[in-house]
């Protein structure tokens, strides 16, 4: 197994190991060597490999020659496939002043929506191994933490009830410790964002940036719109907690939102999907949804029904009406769970102020 220590991914990484004497074994991913070619000369590089790194020809020369491997980094990309850690929202949303389409993340999607059906061998490993590596960043990032997933639909519109208390839960989560990871998307994703985001904020502070964004209540019709009330928000609270958001260029028409602090952005849904839900150890919370929330609903209980990942983690449904008679998941659940180990994990109440109790409870009746 390879030693995450020995994973060098910022040009500041780079320079200590080359203080400590030698690149030998490492792994140097998407680091800008072209200034560090007397370094790469001069350092033992065997059995290291550089994955996309660019370098001067003579240093890719001499480093192929000590033996490493060297995936050079590929041309005309809108992303990165070997970068090395997570997506922020100022990188996604560089150049929206033009408009969302010049954007980065709306350029990813663009190319993804040309080479998704081409049958090219090429486009489709560089999904493979961008997915892979963000993969890598967001278990990284959350090592030793506390995830707890909110899920929800898309639709959840600014300036509603439903989305102000999505926005309550994701702080008071936030407050509590915990750390909040969601599909990174807009509504009740980008809802329980703003909370973690305004954590660290007077309370009041949620008001207020509520009005703000109630400017531009949906996506649709502008992108561009949306996201420029956001990021008038975060200009008005710069130091905002942090939180995960891990949306997907599957689903390119709903843009990433940008309250989350790290962005995990996959090409393949089922990889981003398993992934969220895998990774949320600490429980998940079901805010109303349509077709995508069941399906995360079910995607999370299988593995709770057969123990696959261990002891079954917390699962709080919110909202009795809506789950029981709109989109009766609940009863179907409640039958999967009896008599098996999952049984004292899953919850379902009327309201986001009663979630935090309820996962308090389950966590400790393990």
């Amino acid at each position: 197994m390879v030693n995450a220590d020995i994973e060098i991914e910022t040009l500041a990484e780079f320079d200590q190991a080359v203080a400590r004497g030698s690149l030998s074994g490492y792994r140097i991913q998407s680091v800008n060597l072209l200034e560090r070619t007397f370094a790469l000369l001069a350092a033992d590089t065997s059995a290291a490999v550089f994955l996309g790194c660019a370098m001067e020809p003579d240093a890719s020369a001499k480093v192929r020659a000590d033996g490493a491997l060297v995936y050079p980094p590929v041309p005309d990309l809108p992303f990165n496939p070997y970068r090395g850690l997570l997506y922020t929202a100022d990188e996604l949303f560089t150049g929206l002043a033009d408009g969302y389409e010049a954007t980065p993340d709306a350029q990813a999607y663009a190319w993804f929506q040309e080479t998704k059906a081409d049958g090219d061998v090429f486009s489709s490993m560089l999904r493979s191994i961008h997915d892979d590596a963000v993969s890598d960043a967001l278990d990284e990032h959350l090592s030793g933490a506390r995830v707890v997933g909110v899920m929800g639909g898309h639709a959840m519109e600014r300036g509603g009830t439903e989305y102000r208390g999505a926005a309550e839960l994701g702080r008071c989560l936030a407050r509590s410790g915990l750390t909040v990871a969601t599909g990174g998307g807009p509504g009740a994703m980008e809802a329980a964002n703003l909370g973690a985001y305004l954590a660290p904020a007077p309370d009041s502070a949620l008001a207020e940036a509520l009005e703000l964004l109630a400017k531009a209540p949906s996506f649709t019709p502008s992108v561009s719109d949306w996201a420029r009330a956001a990021f008038a928000v975060r200009e008005r609270w710069p130091a905002g907690g942090d939180s995960v958001g891990i949306p997907t260029w599957f689903y390119g028409h709903e843009p990433p939102n940008a309250f989350a602090g790290h962005i995990a952005k996959y090409f393949a849904n089922a990889t981003r999907e398993d992934g969220l839900l895998a990774r949320s150890t600490a429980g998940v919370v079901f805010l109303p949804g349509a077709a995508g929330t069941v399906q995360e609903i079910f995607d999370n209980a299988t593995p709770n029904y057969y123990a696959s990942r261990g002891e079954p983690t917390p699962m709080v449904l919110v909202g009795r009406h809506h789950w029981t008679e709109h989109l009766p998941a609940w009863p179907l659940l409640r039958a999967l769970a009896r008599g098996r180990g999952m049984e004292s994990r899953i919850a379902l109440v009327d309201s986001v102020a009663e979630v935090p109790e309820a996962l308090a409870a389950m966590g400790r009746a393990q």
